[in-house]
């Protein structure tokens, strides 16, 4: 999938996605219950919306075994989720500025 660089993308735009996307260009990789307690989240809800961003090719989920207790588990944008996030902000962006005319954004009604 071609990402132009200012789509606006409808899968990102979800707000509890967006919020774990802007959370996740923050850092490398952050670890599923910091994201949980940061957008004060479900478990059950941040797995729901992390599986349809991970179906998506946007981010990746690896368990870590610990020294002591339970593996936990991190989450990382892709490269792939990385563009669509930029170009979905930059969109964002230009929708504020008034600019007509998003990819992927539909024309308002006249």
């Amino acid at each position: 999938m071609t990402q132009q660089p200012d789509a606006f993308d409808g899968l990102i735009h979800s707000p509890v996605r967006l919020r774990i996307c802007a959370a996740l260009a923050t850092a490398t990789a952050l670890e599923f219950t910091a994201i949980e307690d940061a957008l004060d989240l479900s478990t059950s809800a941040l797995s729901k919306q992390l599986r349809i961003l991970g179906e998506a090719g946007y981010v990746t989920l690896d368990k870590r075994k610990q020294a002591f207790g339970r593996p936990r588990t991190w989450v990382s944008l892709t490269r792939m989720g990385r563009r669509a996030f930029d170009a979905h902000v930059t969109a964002l962006r230009r929708l504020l500025d008034g600019d007509e005319g998003v990819p992927g954004y539909p024309p308002r009604d006249q």
